[in-house]
């Protein structure tokens, strides 16, 4: 298994002061080569806080959020094991019905379902959003795909969703 971790990104709450703290820092501290790739908010959160530049001090590779132009090359090799996290509620829908209006979601709607990928989503959402009809539905769509899904929570670290990537070896 390469040891490239494909991390996307989405702009919840508290992602431009834990994102590097919690999640990315701890998984190149496991071993992990990241590969990121963001949503276009998320990337002007971090921009914004100053933690972009943080961020691309983690990986050698270019930190995205938009697609490439026709003939550039691409930016990535393409990871064996992804991580959504943190992923919003819209976000989630989104990943899973289909829909992909953002390099973020093409890059993820992309892996699902390819032989050999793994993926894991840790959701940022309110209590009520598991009152909402739709929300079950969603979490097992993504469930049928093969693709763990986590609840982060805002009490605990964030780093507890690196627990359900593969083992490095």
């Amino acid at each position: 298994m390469s040891r490239l971790l494909g991390l996307v990104v989405s702009s919840c709450g508290g992602v431009e002061s834990r994102l590097c703290a919690e999640l990315a820092g701890p998984a190149v501290a496991r071993g992990w080569e990241l590969a990121v790739t963001l949503t276009p908010t998320a990337a002007d959160w971090l921009a914004d806080s100053g933690e972009l530049d943080r961020l691309r001090g983690l990986t050698g590779l270019e930190v995205r959020s938009t697609s490439r132009l026709p003939g550039r090359p691409r930016p990535h090799p393409d990871p064996e094991v992804f991580l959504f996290a943190p992923a919003t509620a819209g976000s989630v829908a989104k990943l899973a019905l289909g829909l992909a209006d953002n390099q973020a979601l093409t890059v993820l709607g992309d892996a699902i379902g390819e032989p050999g990928v793994s993926m894991v989503v840790g959701y940022q959402v309110r209590d009520a959003r598991f009152r909402h009809p739709a929300w079950q539905g969603h979490l097992d769509a993504l469930d049928s795909a093969g693709v763990r899904t986590h609840r982060l929570a805002e009490d605990r670290p964030w780093t507890d969703v690196l627990d359900l990537l593969p083992v490095l070896r």
